[in-house]
């Protein structure tokens, strides 16, 4: 078994950013489309949708910094846009590869792959944090709209060894 100089094994890294981006996916396949819709915002900022498209956007953005390459032809969302599921779920297995491909790059010491300067177990956290964040956010928000998803959802986030 080939080992990287941080003697990790590739794909238990991966394994943990792909089960966040399977909990995003479960999220969306959850929610009904009027919860898509709903907004805690009094001033137009971010609802249920625009917290995924954010989440999207925010790896695209950080891969054309990281790995300029890896960007190339993704999607990004206006701000104000309401991409469809559908465009969600497109767009988000897409940058999910992006960043999956920038997690091995940086493991394997590939040119043009850089990440946080604390390394690569803080590149990962931080998508890793920044994507929960929003999930909590949108959970807050459709139960605050009264758009609740099924009372099993919200604990099979934290199944991970089940996703």
């Amino acid at each position: 078994m080939t080992k990287t100089q941080l003697d990790v094994p590739t794909n238990e890294l991966i394994e943990a950013w792909l089960t966040n981006h399977r909990i995003n996916l479960l999220l969306i396949d959850k929610i009904t489309d009027e919860g898509m819709l709903q907004t805690l915002s009094k001033r137009g900022g971010r609802g249920v949708t625009g917290e995924f498209a954010h989440m999207h956007n925010n790896r695209v953005w950080q891969l054309q910094k990281r790995a300029k390459d890896l960007a190339e032809g993704l999607t990004i969302f206006e701000t104000k846009s309401l991409p469809s599921k559908a465009q969600l779920r497109k767009a988000m297995k897409a940058s999910t590869k992006g960043i999956q491909d920038l997690l091995t790059g940086i493991l394997n010491n590939l040119p043009k792959r850089r990440g946080f300067k604390k390394g690569l177990f803080t590149t990962l956290s931080y998508f890793v944090s920044h994507e929960a964040h929003h999930r909590g956010r949108i959970l807050l928000t459709l139960k605050v709209s009264g758009h609740t998803i099924d009372k099993n959802t919200p604990m099979t986030i934290w199944a991970w060894d089940q996703l």
